[in-house]
């Protein structure tokens, strides 16, 4: 496949998140953003101002939107534990990844001193896995399974950065996204306890 033929959703706003899903499947049909914006309001009902996007109504979607967005397709998110190696990962049984990293934020040329997040989706396309970040020009090739090996572990070194995988429901069910299921000690405490440091940052920076 070469790169004409991926479907790569360029940035719009702050809608980094729909980006990521439709970036994702490969289809600009996949999401749309009343989608996205009818389950933040499943999500929460009753708040006046919604918690999990922007107040202008712009984008800013947060995890629980992806998470609710995937499951409505079949698909499951799993937070992956930056101190594991990602070689313990069935990639086969991964049908894509989503990464959190932080992001600067910019006015036309000027770039203010705010530090926001983004949403960025990592998948594999006819053999090779390809960056499918919405803010860069085009796909960017990472190469074949032992290159996004050592991406992963390049990106899980930063504290900033949180790293989801996209499985089926089956694939989560039995737990096959990993290669070895007793080597991967994935604590609950600590799984919270991440979930809510990215919490943390959504609600004092919010995503882009």
């Amino acid at each position: 496949m070469s790169s004409i033929e991926i479907y790569h959703e360029k940035q719009v706003r702050e809608l980094c998140a729909l980006h990521a899903l439709n970036n994702l499947f490969q289809s600009r049909d996949a999401f749309s953003k009343i989608e996205l914006d009818s389950i933040c309001q499943t999500l929460s009902p009753d708040n006046w101002i919604n918690p999990h996007r922007s107040v202008l109504g712009l984008g800013n979607y947060d995890i629980n939107v992806i998470m609710k967005a995937l499951q409505s397709r079949g698909f499951e998110t799993k937070w992956f534990d930056r101190r594991k190696d990602p070689e313990c990962l069935q990639l086969s049984n991964v049908c894509g990844f989503i990464l959190n990293v932080p992001s600067d934020y910019k006015i036309s040329f000027v770039t203010l001193p705010l530090r926001r997040r983004h949403w960025i989706t990592i998948r594999e396309l006819n053999g090779l896995y390809y960056n499918l970040d919405s803010k860069l020009d085009k796909p960017q090739v990472i190469g074949r399974e032992l290159d996004l090996l050592d991406f992963l572990k390049q990106e899980m070194d930063s504290k900033d950065k949180q790293l989801f995988l996209v499985v089926t429901q089956e694939v989560d069910k039995s737990q096959t996204w990993l290669r070895d299921q007793e080597a991967y000690s994935n604590n609950i405490t600590e799984r919270e306890a991440e979930i809510l440091k990215l919490g943390d940052i959504n609600s004092m920076n919010s995503l882009n």
